[in-house]
């Protein structure tokens, strides 16, 4: 990000690096970090999985598609969640957070409902970072500059 510092005469530039911790902002069975995320696991599980696909800028419905595959399925061991480990796997990389597929798999299997709360509290936590705008300015040919109502413009002689 770079901040511009204008004065009459010149124009100074200075940039500042923003930087984001590269791991998860909690542990999987840190469900005390956000009590409102764990209650809503508990009382409407759905409600969880389609707000947190929602924040994370994916369909709604996604996770009910889940559901719906996962029913063909009840009763045969080894079926892993696909919309749940596509998810995991999609906010490691979005936020670039260390680790593997075969992870996201494993953990997503045995540790389903934690793994949703997981994903949605590093969502809401990396949701209310702030934006960050980038603007590049031009000195004209050196001139001096004059104040005017919103900045600094350079004279300019005929």
């Amino acid at each position: 990000m770079e901040a511009i510092v204008s004065q009459p005469g010149f124009i100074t530039t200075q940039t500042v690096t923003v930087t984001q911790n590269p791991r998860w902002g909690s542990d999987l069975c840190d469900c005390c970090d956000d009590c409102g995320i764990c209650c809503c696991a508990i009382w409407c599980f759905p409600c969880l999985q389609c707000n947190t696909v929602s924040d994370f800028g994916e369909c709604l419905c996604l996770p009910l598609l889940e559901v719906s595959m996962m029913m063909g399925y009840v009763g045969c061991s080894g079926v892993c969640p696909p919309i749940t480990i596509a998810m995991r796997t999609a906010v490691r990389e979005r936020y670039k957070i260390p680790g593997s597929i075969c992870n996201d798999c494993v953990l997503s299997c045995c540790c389903y409902s934690c793994t949703w709360c997981q994903m949605a509290r590093e969502i809401k936590q990396r949701g209310q970072t702030s934006t960050i705008t980038t603007a590049q300015t031009t000195l004209v040919s050196g001139a001096p500059l004059l104040p005017q109502a919103h900045g600094y413009a350079p004279i300019v002689e005929y």
